[in-house]
């Protein structure tokens, strides 16, 4: 089926490789199958009939009294994750021969546990090892005896006790560490201590938990131990900022963060558990065999941390924070580590690696008045470099002096002697920008996301693009802001602390507050195009016209909106949360909006959840009734992504009664549609039906073509889910005629693999592939690397049951390719597969 908002589906009939236990061939195609397949060897021929039969519906009846379990493997022992696998696909076959019945599906399967349906794919395809836990439930469900139970349990053991000795198969190796401080130096003996600590590690995990002042440099000595010893974790290393001493509100939380490692660990979105605790039981799983190096950096409190841990001997976790992390130390055993000022001589030593050995020296006492004022912390030692760099005629004796007589002119941090200091050292070099560029410094600490672009930072400014980016290049000269990648900026938080603070004594509250309006304004202008040229017929919310000086990114084409989103995700995440906390609901809601079908194409269901959580409590408040409906709407297909069905059906229904109060006929089509989905999501087709129908009545009545060619392919896949194949492919061909006229090619391309898929249930194969041909040019010619794989596994099919068995694995490879591109679990499905026609 489709949306009626056509995003990426990962159900129905464009979503997941087609359920075996959907329909039954006719006798004509049972036979056919039947007489290919015994022309092959014994061996290959059975497990081709096998797998073949459930694939596409040859009634797992007609095949039981063929199966006689004697390909029964032991239950005892297993070699691998992938060993163990046949195990528990072996219990699945034999449980469906025991009840006369197609095997358990993936998603049905996933419906009884709780579970996403990718993890469960990941279990029976040997990617991921099932926690003993899960092991459990899962055999009680395939019909397990309870000795089976205890002998999968010791076989299960037993593959973890060989990745434990390093038999572990290939896999995803993490390399997520920064690169390195140019000029690093000193800090001997908190990296000898770091090595101590690794070399006597023993059971367990070890905790370094390394503190110090802002400024002191923990960053540069985690990243540069790290990357010294990087080669001790073979299995990979892991990073991430948790922002902890960041902008109010742009902390990561604990949720975000382990989404990121699953991601870098390979697990992909629909193997995603749904709640945080299911979230790190998955992380620690994968984690268990390993040997990895876990840097967690910038974290404000031990609770923020403590998910993120490893428990697993081999494994290291080293965390950088201002705060001593005592609870860490007292309840994980945590080894604290306190990073102080540099000496005197490391000082000296950094200057010189920065400004020349032969310069340092020549000015003994310039560079001690340097070192004195900047308190031996790096990050002010660096700033001062920076414009000695950039002035190499400068007396050092002369910067001394500037810095003498600077006192700031603003009050004192609340962070003590030292954070007094390095604060000066900002002033006086911000005291030396042109007046373009300290603007820009004041206004980008108002800015809510976590890094800036060039377009986003002449938007918020309010001046021309080449202006803007003439202020950013002054500001990372000056080593006030770090451009991290190529035209994307970013501060260190106490530079972002420093430029907010100057902002509000600076700059008036109106002057503040139209630099926010224009930094949103120009998240939401730039999202709506992008959301359009993602989705060219969407059904986007009027917004206000683009206000004066702010400057949208221009953006060409759909591959352009991706990247523009992919640069942007975690921004527009925090911008919808900013403009929710300071008044600005429109702009929340509507940048939530723009945010969708990024979001569910990507696979980040739980960001988009949250996002659209914020959305509608701004909506709400604005008393924006459209508005509500649209983000109910969208909410409620999100929690049907994420399989929580009884959660999506409340919003989903909020969404109809406002627009049934609005009168508002399509959007009423849309969520009757939504309710077919969800219908069908749960396997329930013939429940699916009715709201379907009226979904058709009310797009007709809006005079929606598009809504209405939509709707009649959604009836057509319902109907050959219930065995009506020559009514759904008339229903499917109707929408085909309206889709051509309205030329929407991605619900084309999708009706059109609905027709290829009822051509083949009635046997007609070559109109089947024509039909998957032209559903694959045009999958192609829209950019949709997904619906590209999918096809192809149709056309396979199709290849497949019209005797080619060897076009069809070479189609079915191709779309295993694309499947492990997107990291999609529909590649676990088509392996398995392709593994049982020996392929």
């Amino acid at each position: 089926m489709e949306w009626s908002v056509p995003t990426a589906s990962f159900g129905g009939h464009r979503g997941g490789l087609r359920d075996p236990s959907r329909w039954r061939p006719t006798g004509d195609q049972v036979m056919a199958c039947a007489a290919r397949l015994l022309g092959r060897s014994h061996a290959v021929g059975r497990a081709s009939r096998l797998y073949f039969g459930c694939s596409r519906g040859m009634g797992v009846r007609s095949l039981a009294t063929e199966w006689d379990g004697s390909d029964q493997p032991s239950l005892t022992h297993a070699a691998s994750v992938a060993d163990l696998a046949l195990r528990l696909r072996w219990l699945r076959r034999r449980q469906a021969h025991q009840r006369g019945a197609a095997p358990l599906t993936y998603r049905e399967l996933a419906a009884r546990t709780g579970w996403s349906h990718g993890i469960i794919g990941a279990y029976l395809t040997g990617k991921v090892l099932p926690p003993t836990d899960r092991l459990d439930i899962l055999v009680r469900l395939l019909g397990a005896t309870a000795a089976e139970q205890g002998a999968l349990a010791t076989a299960r053991d037993g593959v973890e006790e060989l990745l434990r000795a390093g038999a572990a198969p290939a896999r995803v190796v993490p390399r997520q560490l920064p690169g390195g401080v140019a000029g690093f130096t000193g800090r001997e003996a908190v990296l000898d201590r770091l090595d101590e600590l690794l070399d006597a590690a023993t059971e367990g995990a070890v905790i370094a938990a390394v503190s110090g002042t802002a400024g002191a440099g923990k960053t540069a000595v985690a990243v540069h131990w790290a990357r010294r010893v990087a080669e001790r974790f073979p299995d990979g290393q892991l990073y991430v900022n948790l922002r902890g001493f960041a902008a109010a509100g742009s902390a990561m939380t604990p949720a975000e963060a382990i989404r990121m490692f699953l991601d870098a660990l390979g697990v992909p979105p629909l193997g995603i558990p749904a709640g945080q605790d299911a979230q790190v039981g998955l992380y620690r799983s994968l984690l268990a065999d390993r040997q990895m190096l876990v840097l967690l950096d910038n974290a404000a409190t031990a609770d923020q941390i403590r998910p993120l841990l490893p428990a697993a001997p081999g494994c290291l976790a080293l965390v950088t924070s201002r705060d001593q992390l005592t609870s860490l130390v007292a309840n994980e055993g945590a080894h604290p580590i306190r990073l102080d000022r540099l000496s005197p001589a490391e000082a000296r030593q950094l200057l010189a690696t920065r400004l020349g050995a032969a310069r340092v020296e020549a000015e003994p006492a310039g560079v001690e008045d340097i070192i004195a004022a900047c308190a031996r912390l790096p990050l002010a030692l660096v700033v001062v470099a920076a414009r000695g760099a950039v002035h190499p005629s400068f007396p050092l004796t002369a910067l001394a002096g500037e810095l003498r007589e600077n006192d700031g002119g603003l009050r004192v941090w609340h962070g003590g002697d030292a954070a007094a200091d390095v604060r000066a050292v900002f002033s006086w070099s911000y005291l030396r920008l042109g007046p373009q560029a300290a603007r820009m410094f004041r206004l980008l600490g108002l800015h809510p996301g976590p890094d800036i672009g060039e377009a986003a930072a002449a938007s918020l400014a309010g001046v021309p693009a080449a202006e803007a980016r003439q202020a950013l290049a002054e500001l990372v000269r000056a080593s006030l802001l770090d451009e991290h990648v190529p035209t994307r900026y970013a501060f260190h938080d106490l530079l972002r602390v420093y430029a907010a603070e100057l902002a509000h004594t600076v700059d008036s509250a109106a002057e503040r507050d139209d630099a926010i309006d224009r930094s949103l304004d120009h998240y939401l202008q730039t999202g709506h195009r992008a959301a359009i040229l993602l989705n060219p017929h969407c059904y986007p919310p009027v917004i206000a016209p683009v206000r004066p000086a702010v400057t949208p990114k221009r953006l060409i084409d759909g591959a352009e909106a991706r990247a523009w989103f992919d640069a942007e995700h975690r921004v527009l995440v925090a911008a919808v949360d900013f403009a929710g906390s300071t008044g600005r609901d429109v702009h929340s809601w509507q940048i939530a909006w723009s945010l969708v079908d990024y979001l569910d194409r990507r696979g980040h269901w739980l960001d988009w959840v949250a996002v659209l959580t914020t959305a509608l409590a701004a909506a709400r408040r604005a008393a924006d009734l459209p508005g509500q409906a649209l983000t109910c709407r969208h909410l409620g297909r999100a929690y049907v992504r994420l399989h929580r069905f009884d959660e999506a059906d409340a919003p989903t229904r909020v969404a109809l009664e406002i627009y049934e109060q609005l009168g508002d006929d399509s959007g009423q089509a849309n969520i009757h549609g939504n309710l077919g989905y969800l219908a069908e999501q749960q396997s329930r087709h013939r429940d699916a039906i009715k709201p379907a129908e009226r979904s058709l009545e009310l797009f007709r009545i809006a005079g929606d073509p598009r809504g209405e060619g939509i709707a009649l392919n959604n009836l057509g896949w319902y109907h050959l889910q219930l065995d009506d194949c020559l009514l759904a492919l008339d229903y499917c061909q109707q929408a085909l005629a309206l889709q051509r006229q309205v030329d929407d090619r991605a619900s084309m391309a999708i009706t059109l693999d609905s027709i290829g898929y009822a051509r083949y249930r009635l046997g007609q194969f070559g109109p089947a592939k024509d039909a998957y041909q032209e559903a694959l040019r045009l999958s192609r010619e829209v950019g949709d690397r997904y619906y590209e794989a999918d096809t192809l596994v149709h056309i396979g099919d199709t290849q497949h049951a019209a005797g080619e068995p060897e076009a069809a694995r070479r189609t079915w490879h191709q779309a295993l390719s694309i499947f492990d591109e997107l990291g999609h679990p529909d590649a676990a499905q088509l392996r398995e597969r392709l593994d049982h026609l020996g392929a």
